[in-house]
């Protein structure tokens, strides 16, 4: 097991004596020392622990200054601390785990009691980090699109509307690109629908590699995507527009797709913030312009020009 454990205490004694007691639990794989609160933050905002053990009486920053520290770092929150403490004084044993400790340990500490509280919580920490994978993963399925991994349009309908509302709040730049597969029906007529969710795949992939690392891309239905351009004016999203398109043509297939060579029609608009535009309106921009290219030609870029009504 890869688990590993800070110990926070002043008296290099205490803390040798701690390491050793664990040891034969077998429980750690990694053991980090501190002699202060402050020493203990700063090491574990590089390598984070699953188990704290602190003392409370420590020079610079003691153990309660320690807790309320942890308080406001979120990548340190969920970490169980258990205090060390000599003294059997119910108030600061109350005062440390009202501050957010787990638990509290009293000096001269029995060796069975810290091994077992100390598994406890690191019991509850794997359990606890577990049920956080799980629920990240939850939500990135009901956000993303099974076939090609883009997010899905609901979600992306989301995005939107949050990048519309810091649009009209900072008066930025958003822009908002339609694409769609030109005759993608003769790919699944011609090939199969197998092959067409392989079709669907590639132009996912290449999505993702033309746009910037905060944009965002989503599968809008069937053939068609959309992406979602934070600051980025019109004449810019043109050109990664333009940029997207060029990419799709280089794109090559193994049998039984490798005589196929796709193209792909583009809408651009770009958010008027100053017109207080719906969202539904945004995109209906979008794929106006959309339904331009398509109908002058296919494997184009047209946009909404903002001065038409």
């Amino acid at each position: 097991m890869s688990a590993s454990i800070m110990i926070i205490d002043d008296s290099v004694t205490v803390r040798e004596q701690i390491v050793s007691i664990l040891e034969t639990s077998q429980l750690f794989a990694h053991y980090y020392e501190a002699e202060d609160g402050l020493e203990g933050i700063k090491k574990l905002l590089s390598t984070p622990a699953d188990v704290i053990l602190c003392d409370l009486e420590m020079p610079r920053i003691d153990g309660f200054k320690f807790l309320s520290m942890l308080k406001v770092r979120p990548e340190l929150q969920n970490i169980p601390v258990i205090i060390l403490t000599g003294m059997d004084d119910r108030e600061r044993k109350l005062k440390g785990l009202e501050q957010g400790a787990s638990d509290y340990i009293i000096k001269p500490f029995d060796h069975e009691e810290l091994i077992a509280r100390v598994k406890v919580h690191l019991k509850l920490k794997i359990l606890q980090d577990e049920l956080k994978r799980s629920n990240d993963l939850l939500i990135k399925i009901s956000n993303t699109d099974h076939l090609t991994g883009l997010f899905n349009r609901r979600y992306m309908m989301d995005i939107l509307d949050k990048e519309v509302q810091r649009s009209v709040r900072k008066g930025g730049s958003l822009s908002l690109l339609m694409l769609d597969i030109d005759h993608f029906k003769r790919v699944n007529d011609g090939f199969g629908h197998l092959q067409g969710d392989v079709v669907l795949q590639k132009i996912a992939l290449q999505l993702l590699k033309e746009l910037r690392s905060y944009d965002y891309s989503a599968r809008y239905g069937g053939e068609e995507f959309v992406a979602i351009l934070p600051d980025s004016s019109l004449q810019e999203a043109i050109l990664a527009a333009d940029r997207i398109r060029l990419a799709v043509q280089n794109i090559t297939f193994s049998s039984p797709l490798a005589d196929l060579h796709l193209s792909v029609s583009i809408g651009v608009a770009n958010f008027p913030w100053e017109k207080n535009l719906s969202i539904d309106a945004f995109i209906k921009m979008a794929d106006d312009a959309l339904y331009r290219a398509k109908a002058n030609g296919r494997n184009r870029v047209e946009f909404h020009d903002p001065d038409t009504p």
